[in-house]
């Protein structure tokens, strides 16, 4: 009986969402026909992202040793550590929510936490599948000059997170990992 608290509790959410739907079914079936056409597309889309992403993930954690990453990005990278993170998500594929299983690895690995949160940035605002449509869309001046404001507010904020977050929060973050 506890187990199935636990489990309602977590799911609490999800579970008064689906409530919610199904009186919508007998109340207005049209919008809970389209919520769920709409749910459906965005778990079909999901189901075709992460199976490829967690091949790269497994593969990643096989061959990329923890000293490597340690060396490029841990605590003592410096502007090394700020290079890799920022490339890394640049050249990402995939929508954010892909980033957090690299970001869970990346910390298992022993990343330094101002580079995590650089290399989560860059995943959502310099994504180079992204800019080449912004470029063909927006043209290359307002490309370079958002580019321009972007990498240093991406630097920025990785530090300002990096220092607004106490120590006990961060040994949270890093033992905490579920992978």
């Amino acid at each position: 009986m506890k187990t199935l608290y636990k489990i309602a509790k977590r799911y609490s959410f999800f579970l008064i969402l689906l409530f919610v739907l199904f009186v919508l079914f007998f109340t207005n079936y049209s919008i809970a026909v389209n919520t769920f056409k709409s749910a459906k597309s965005s778990f079909l889309q999901m189901l075709s992202v992460l199976p490829p992403i967690m091949i790269l993930l497994g593969l990643m954690d096989v061959w990329l040793p923890r000293e490597t990453l340690v060396k490029y990005m841990g605590d003592n990278s410096g502007i090394l550590g700020v290079f890799f993170s920022m490339l890394l998500g640049s050249l990402a594929a995939g929508p954010m929510y892909a980033a957090f299983p690299f970001t869970a690895l990346l910390l298992k690995k022993g990343a330094k936490f101002s580079n995590i949160i650089i290399f989560m940035n860059s995943w959502c605002v310099t994504k180079i599948s992204t800019l080449l449509f912004e470029v063909s869309s927006l043209g290359f001046k307002f490309t370079f000059i958002r580019l321009l404001i972007d990498i240093p507010g991406v630097i920025l904020m990785g530090y300002l997170v990096y220092y607004f977050m106490d120590k006990k929060s961060l040994e949270n973050v890093y033992s905490n990992l579920l992978l």
